[in-house]
């Protein structure tokens, strides 16, 4: 199997061969233009030296008079002054009268065949094949006082020479694109591992494979997930996001609006909230739907880029909820029947085996009586009979750990109120009732009953739970309700005052705390019976608290 190039690689060959491609392509252009300038430029410098040598008097003079030696003599100081490869001096008939590199050719023809337009009075730029090889050059005529022309000034540049210069143009090109390509070499490495990093050294394949992934999962997780950018705009959301939130828009029409625009602003996703902290299983209302929602910030590098929140529906932890509850009241009230039955009998047996039998009577008699008097009171002042089997289990549970649990006899509840679920009433209740029982245990000497009042009629549900167990510490009123604290030092806690406030306060109601003489704690819950938002109403503020 072939090893494949990695992309970084790739691309910083790519870059490599391109602009080599472009600076060779530069160069040649470069070069070509410079060449033609170089060309014009010595054609113009030829043409102007060849005009000026011959409106000079005294050449004129020399060649009207044919005089080789003047002729040399004023010839060589201007070819020693210039640049020219050669200085030709001829008559009208196009014979050598002074040649600057050659004199032995003085007195042979000019060679050329360009001689006949400067003859007839015109300045020409011409590359011509002449003695000394391909040359530029530019030939004026030498015109007398009589306006006669009487003789040829060439200037040339051997293109040898022009070669020569064109090879230093050349070198400074190649010695300029070296440089560069050095450059863009260092450039395109750091460019391709810049674009490792923030790739995270991925394969495109690799992140195409892994957003398709990504997609997946997140259509396949039950929970809603939103994900949204530093700037507060959605950037992902998926199927059970949408369907939870009654959204019809599609997934690509939600990206880049605002979450503002698609969840009413809550203080969970307030800014300052977002930035302070993450959180998780916190309850809220997305859109008039109750939700346990969870947001986590997206760091990259230790750079905010953005937040994922996700959230399921309270009613599908609350069923789930209830099913356990039901579960665990059935195994406990099973384990406690079981126990209470084993003690009846071994009780009973003992009096039966002393032929004691009308001391059996009487103690099946009082046993009978006591457990169907709690029954008959529960079921006579409560409506739901779910709550009346978590009252009863409540009391057999805590009987059993040598708890009592002792009803007001003005307890009693006709209708539960609007705002409030059944489901969300007994974790009220059962909350409440766990935390006094816990307490009472946790105090050492005589354990006092427990108190339950609940009473429920056209104004405000109340629900008061005393207990004379171990209490509250005063630096723990404010922040009882918060989840995580407790004053447990074992098992699962730190989650049921925490729902207790929850629920009341989604239902509208409050909760006092207070503390009991001569010790232990007073749980107060006041819930109105109809919608507190309706006209005539009132609005609750929360927990208060009293030490």
């Amino acid at each position: 199997m072939h090893a494949r190039i990695s992309f970084h690689i790739k691309l910083f060959l790519s870059l490599i061969i391109f602009f080599s491609l472009l600076l060779m392509l530069i160069g040649i252009y470069y070069y070509y233009d410079q060449d033609k300038q170089l060309y014009a430029e010595l054609g113009a410098r030829a043409q102007v030296q060849a005009r000026e040598i011959a409106i000079f008097p005294s050449l004129i003079d020399a060649v009207h008079r044919h005089n080789i030696n003047d002729i040399k003599h004023l010839m060589d100081k201007l070819a020693r002054r210039s640049d020219a490869s050669y200085i030709v001096i001829g008559d009208r008939n196009g014979i050598h009268l002074y040649h600057s590199r050659y004199p032995e050719q003085v007195g042979k023809s000019m060679v050329g065949g360009d001689n006949s337009e400067v003859l007839a009075g015109k300045t020409i730029i011409s590359i011509r094949r002449g003695g000394l090889g391909i040359s530029l050059r530019s030939k004026a005529p030498i015109i007398d006082a009589e306006n006669n022309i009487i003789g040829i000034v060439s200037i040339g540049y051997l293109k040898s020479h022009i070669d020569h210069l064109s090879a230093g143009i050349l070198l400074n090109i190649i010695a300029m694109a070296l440089l560069l390509l050095l450059a863009l070499f260092i450039f395109s490495w750091w460019f391709s591992n810049t674009m490792k990093k923030q790739m995270f050294s991925l394969e495109p394949r690799e992140i195409g494979l892994l957003v398709r992934k990504q997609k997946a999962l997140l259509e396949a997780i039950f929970e809603g997930v939103i994900a949204i950018d530093k700037d507060y705009c959605i950037a992902e959301v998926n199927h059970a996001a949408k369907s939870l939130l009654s959204l019809k828009e599609t997934s690509r029409q939600l990206r880049g609006r605002l979450l503002a625009e698609v969840i009413k602003p809550i203080p969970f996703l307030e800014q300052q909230t977002m930035l302070a902290r993450d959180t998780h299983d916190e309850m809220c209302v997305f859109n008039h739907v109750t939700v346990i929602a969870s947001r986590v910030r997206i760091m990259l590098e230790d750079t905010l880029q953005g937040w994922v929140i996700s959230f399921r529906d309270q009613r599908d932890i609350d069923s789930l909820n209830n099913q356990l509850s039901q579960v665990k009241r059935y195994a406990d009230n099973l384990r406690i029947l079981r126990h209470e039955q084993l003690n009846w009998t071994a009780t009973l047996a003992g009096l039966l085996h002393m032929k004691r039998y009308p001391e059996a009577i009487q103690y099946i008699e009082a046993q009978s009586e006591s457990a169907q008097e709690i029954l008959d009171f529960v079921s006579a002042r409560f409506c739901s009979p779910t709550l009346c089997g978590l009252l009863l289990g409540k009391y057999s549970s805590a009987r059993e750990k040598g708890v009592e649990i002792l009803f007001d006899p003005a307890c009693q509840l006709t209708q539960i109120p609007s705002r409030l679920r059944k489901t969300e009433l007994m974790s009220i209740i059962g909350n409440l009732l766990d935390n006094a029982i816990e307490a009472t245990l946790q105090r050492d000497g005589e354990r006092y009953p427990i108190e339950v009042y609940i009473v429920g009629g056209r104004g405000d549900l109340v629900i008061e739970i005393t207990d004379q167990g171990i209490g509250v510490a005063d630096g723990d009123y404010e922040r009882l309700f918060t989840q995580g604290v407790t004053t447990k030092t074992h098992g699962d806690h730190g989650l049921g005052l925490h729902l207790v406030a929850s629920y009341v306060d989604h239902a509208g109601g409050a909760v006092e705390v207070s503390a009991n003489q001569p010790y232990g704690t007073v749980f107060s819950v006041f819930i109105p019976m109809s919608d507190p938002l309706s006209p005539g109403s009132s609005t609750a503020d929360g927990p208060t608290y009293a030490s």
